[in-house]
């Protein structure tokens, strides 16, 4: 296990100063907990690794997820909650800050956030301020996969007062791996690996094992435990047990229309998947979506472990959960895109599970919109915690949905707003800034702002994004997308940033 200690040297009268000014952060706020108790809550904060709805809770028939939809039944399942860039290491950054990508300046997978905010509190960094022991195992901030497994990654140090960081066998068995694409790498492509052993000789077993290490050791203080495993990631690894529960034969590829792509402007694809399914035959592409369930199974079978634990030491009722994605994941849609990256409703969305103990909508499903920047907010909250006064105001407090998961959306008044910033390619003469809003009932995207396409679907009579209304406009239609315009305002840039960018990270 690695330490972060602090490398500061002070003065004996600076020190003392320090610790009789800090006293009140060192201890936990008692009496403050919502059930309660005199004890505050634990947190468990589990991150899996590119998830898209595909849980049985979320509705999906080929899923077997019974473990996450176990979590679903006893919290809150928000079904429509979105991430603000469907990347990687921007998603995380924002949600793990609670700031957007425009105010963190972070939209590829190479830049840190402290970079732009170097004070920046982060959501377990408030915790480990208050008392909390804040600890991580596995990815819960940005990390190259496979590459950066076994190592810190592009972490926060700040953040924990203890990480771990397992390496298992899926690393050593990389030759192993089958890649549908040689000429690409093993994490870009489509990729993957039905291994031998028990699921405790890959990484994400080890990850839960020893996340239950640290909960029995934790069990006698708050603690803030951040839990990040690295599939479904690509390449998709997982014991062969998870994939003989999805039979090829039960595998099928989205439908769209032959036509999809006619009404949607070049940079949704761009560099991207601008040929379709890369080009890969279709029994290949079946065999990658088996995959991908597999290694959602094998996670879910990894969260069933830590939920057990809680139960064993009995701290269930002392412990708030929240499970995520930092985004969502295309498996075939529009006509064959894959991975991430868009401003489409598979990439940006993805499933947000919280369980409150003695929350009043526990065991209940929310269709109102979210953001992943209302976790950072809601966490805190529920904890009594002060949001630092350059965080407030960017996220929503999610508190009123955990007790009303059904509060009409004329109440609720849900907007979720994601941004992608597209490279110069052979399709782009220029670098390009897509922002997407959704509401209820639409899905208004522009990239730089209009001025290289616009993107207009009625999720009410089109929940598969087929029909881009934006191309040929009634009056009615403009109307629409300029009062969606307006919600972009002090959220979301509509052009390509002056910031640092590295474009083959984009």
């Amino acid at each position: 296990m690695q330490k972060f200690m602090p490398e500061k040297t002070m003065t004996f009268r600076h020190a003392l100063l320090v610790i009789l000014a800090g006293i009140s952060l060192q201890l936990p706020q008692t009496a403050t907990a919502e059930n309660g108790t005199s004890s505050p809550y634990n947190i468990i904060f589990i991150a899996v690794d590119d998830l898209a709805s595909t849980l049985g809770c979320c509705g999906d028939a080929m899923a077997q997820t019974p473990h996450i939809d176990a979590l679903a039944r006893e919290g809150v399942l928000f079904q429509q909650a979105y991430c603000q860039l469907p990347l990687c290491n921007p998603s995380r950054a924002s949600l793990l800050t609670g700031l957007r990508p425009d105010h963190i300046k972070v939209y590829d997978l190479d830049r840190h956030f402290r970079d732009e905010k170097p004070n920046i509190v982060t959501l377990p960094q408030l915790f480990k301020n208050h008392g909390w022991y804040s600890a991580r195992v596995g990815k819960v901030y940005h990390y190259n996969v496979p590459a950066g497994i076994g190592t810190n990654g592009l972490d926060d140090p700040a953040s924990w007062n203890e990480v771990v960081n397992p390496k298992g066998r899926d690393v050593a068995e990389e030759s192993l791996i089958f890649n549908a694409e040689p000429h690409r790498k093993i994490s870009a492509s489509l990729s993957w690996l039905a291994a031998d052993g028990p699921d405790t000789d890959q990484t994400d077993g080890m990850i839960a094992s020893e996340a239950i290490h640290l909960i029995k050791k934790l069990r006698n203080r708050p603690f803030f435990l951040g839990v990040g495993f690295f599939r479904p990631h690509t390449p998709f690894v997982a014991p062969k047990q998870y994939f003989s529960k999805h039979a090829i034969d039960s595998v099928s590829l989205p439908f769209a229309p032959t036509n999809d792509r006619c009404d949607i402007p070049i940079p949704a694809f761009a560099h991207n998947n601008p040929i379709p399914n890369y080009g890969l035959s279709v029994q290949i592409c079946l065999r990658a979506k088996q995959a991908y369930y597999a290694s959602v199974s094998f996670v879910d079978a990894q969260v069933g472990r830590i939920m057990q634990a809680l139960n064993t030491y009995h701290l269930n009722e002392k412990t708030i959960v929240v499970l995520w994605s930092d985004h969502g994941y295309h498996l075939g849609e529009h006509n064959g895109i894959w991975q991430k990256r868009t401003l489409f409703e598979e990439s940006t969305r993805s499933p947000l599970l919280m369980r409150v103990p003695d929350a009043e909508g526990n065991g209940t499903v929310c269709n109102r919109i979210v953001e992943f920047v209302d976790i950072y907010p809601t966490v805190a909250k529920l904890c009594h915690l002060e949001i630092p006064p350059a965080q407030k105001a960017r996220g929503r407090n999610l508190m009123p949905l955990l007790n009303n998961p059904k509060l009409p959306d004329t109440t609720w008044k849900g907007t979720a707003i994601s941004q992608v910033l597209r490279p110069v390619d052979k399709r782009l003469a220029e670098q390009v800034m897509g922002r997407s809003i959704r509401t209820h009932q639409w899905r208004y995207t522009e990239w730089n702002e209009g001025h290289a396409g616009r993107e207009l679907y009625n999720h009410q009579t089109d929940p598969n994004e087929f029909q881009n209304l934006a191309v040929k406009p009634t009056k009615e239609i403009q109307k629409t997308m300029d009062r969606l315009h307006d919600g972009f305002k002090n959220k979301a840039r509509g052009r390509p940033p002056t910031s640092p960018v590295n474009p083959s990270r984009l």
